[in-house]
């Protein structure tokens, strides 16, 4: 009876271990009419690439980095949003589309507001530095880093460990290069490649917003810890 008892917890055991887990997309937006309002003007121009409008919903005091210069002129210099071809837009875009949640506290909940939902929602219990998550439904799991490769499956909103070594840089062999193709493994054991769009950490950049005088600002945008 012993030996059965031991037998049982252990196959408990590895099934709790292959359970995969996910961080599924929320958006309270809506929860507030001022700001679903602003959002969707800030997606608008940003869509337009509207650097005027930008400056005019960021804060004085942003900050845009831990330990550095912050600020509105510091943002300025480092994302030069003028700049049609400005990787602000592609980054900000991804964040501010991708939902998020209130954060603020007692009567003052809807006072302020953080984005994306992998930010905002990020699983208890789960690393934010080790892991990282599938942003998006229906993702592609290949074989190989390539668009050509063969689907071994598809991934939604599962949570992922990165494999860096593994993983497809866009000059392979110089680790200071971008990865375009992440090899991961869902915390069910499922492993293959998934193209960098579809990858997203908590600690990736994420923005905050609050209303200041009955007006929304953006108060961070911010990557790391």
């Amino acid at each position: 009876m012993k030996a059965l008892a031991i037998f049982w917890v252990m196959v408990f055991a590895v099934a709790a271990a292959g359970q995969e887990r996910f961080v599924r997309p929320v958006d309270e937006a809506s929860q507030d009419a001022s700001f679903l309002a602003f959002r969707t003007k800030l997606i608008a121009a940003a869509e337009r690439k509207d650097a005027r409008y930008i400056y005019s919903i960021i804060d004085r005091d942003i900050q845009i980095s831990f330990g550095l210069d912050n600020g509105a002129a510091a943002f300025k210099k480092y994302w030069k949003p003028e700049s049609r071809d400005s990787k602000f837009w592609d980054e900000f875009l991804r964040v501010i589309r991708n939902g998020g949640a209130f954060t603020g506290e007692g009567r003052n909940k809807r006072a302020s507001f953080a984005a994306p939902y992998t930010y905002t929602n990020w699983g208890s219990g789960i690393d934010d530095i080790e892991f990282s998550a599938i942003f998006g439904n229906n993702v592609n799991l290949r074989e190989a880093g390539s668009k050509d490769a063969k689907v071994l499956g598809q991934l939604s909103y599962n949570v992922v460990k990165v494999d860096w070594n593994r993983s497809v840089r866009t000059k392979p062999g110089d680790e200071e290069s971008e990865v375009e193709w992440f090899y991961v493994e869902t915390m069910g054991g499922q492993k293959g490649f998934v193209y960098k769009d579809y990858v997203r950490g908590p600690l990736d950049y994420r923005a905050g917003f609050e209303k200041k005088r009955g007006v929304w600002k953006m108060t961070f945008f911010v990557a790391g810890d």
